[in-house]
């Protein structure tokens, strides 16, 4: 095998699920977005529906639309991005449910698709996507007699517990929506972690449902082992990789493992990261190239076959960290190269 391969736990995935939902006491949904945040939203979106999830959450229409493909009909897919010019005929055809952003869409989704059902995204101070106060104020009362199906805004802050933005967007979402019969939603995964003041009627998890902080119990659902191209002997002073950024300052066997920025592990990580055989960390040396990454492995005594680099303790927010981003990036990022594989 020439490429890596990308092991995605769907047993891990479910309990994740699991732990958010037994934090609330209101429904929990999934967010699948992204191609399930990397990891196969097909797979992903059946595995959660087998264990309860009833309502999915994707980015885009078309994302919606190979999610209904996967589940087939009954389960709720609902949109992000609302009800853009285009999408009305795959909106109805598939019974997918946008969450419209402004007066535009709200008056595109009632005049192209009257009583289909569609829910309402408001802006509480993130200022990305929803209908402003004003905005909502002067159609509060058409929307409502629209029966939406859920009211949403989204927060900017809640992987910070401490940042008074919570609060101050807790509250904005509050009087925007007191005395709504509608159901509510404010909270994916750091706002469930926030507790019971931001659940509402319904929390959407993303990240934490695949193993990523802030939710520091999850279990890491993505793992990585890359194989071993070659393996040489370098003698001291020698250089391995672009621009001669490491030397070898002992006699060293270095193996070249065939993965890269390519498949979604960034250039900049570099040196602040190893790879593992077994328990046994193998420093990473040199520049990350396109394909392939030089691993020191002397102190191996042997010659590894492959090698891993997203494990149970080098996580997604490890690596992360190593490249300056954040975990939903790794995640985001692996590419299409991977031989993956499912575990249940």
């Amino acid at each position: 095998m020439a490429t890596a391969k990308l092991t995605i736990d769907l047993a891990a995935l479910v309990r994740n699920w699991q732990a958010l939902d037994a934090k609330t006491n209101c429904e929990t949904a999934a967010v699948v977005k992204a191609d399930g945040y990397g990891l196969g939203a097909a797979r992903v979106a059946r595995t959660l529906a087998g264990a309860g999830v009833r309502k999915f959450f994707v980015a885009a229409t078309e994302e919606g639309a190979e999610v209904r493909q996967a589940l087939g009909p009954g389960p709720e897919i609902n949109i992000f991005s609302g009800h853009m010019s285009g999408d009305t005929d795959m909106i109805n055809d598939l019974q997918l449910t946008p969450m419209v952003n402004s007066i535009d869409q709200m008056l595109r989704h009632v005049e192209s698709l009257p009583g289909r059902p569609f829910g309402v995204q408001l802006d509480s101070g993130m200022n990305r996507l929803g209908m402003e106060p004003a905005e909502w104020a002067a159609l509060r009362e058409i929307a409502e007699q629209q029966a939406p199906t859920l009211i949403m805004s989204h927060l900017s802050c809640a992987d910070d517990p401490e940042n008074p933005m919570n609060a101050q967007q807790l509250a904005a979402f509050i009087e925007m929506t007191e005395g709504l019969e509608a159901p509510r939603s404010l909270a994916a995964t750091g706002g469930i972690l926030l507790g019971k003041d931001y659940h509402f009627d319904l929390t959407r998890p993303g990240v934490g449902l695949y193993g990523g902080t802030p939710f520091e119990e999850a279990e890491p659902v993505a793992h990585v082992s890359i194989p071993v191209i070659q393996c040489r002997d370098v003698e001291p002073g020698e250089t391995v990789g672009y621009s001669n950024t490491w030397t070898a300052k002992r006699p060293s066997r270095v193996a070249t493992i065939a993965a890269g920025y390519a498949d979604g592990l960034p250039r900049i990580m570099g040196e602040n990261i190893s790879v593992y055989h077994g328990s046994t960390a193998c420093p990473v040396i040199g520049r990350i190239s396109m394909d392939m990454i030089g691993v020191d492995v002397t102190d191996l005594g042997e010659d590894p076959r492959e090698l891993d680099i997203l494990t149970e303790d080098q996580t997604v927010d490890v690596l992360a960290d190593a490249a300056g981003t954040i975990g939903y990036e790794i995640l985001t990022s692996l590419g299409g190269r991977y031989d993956r594989r499912y575990t249940s």
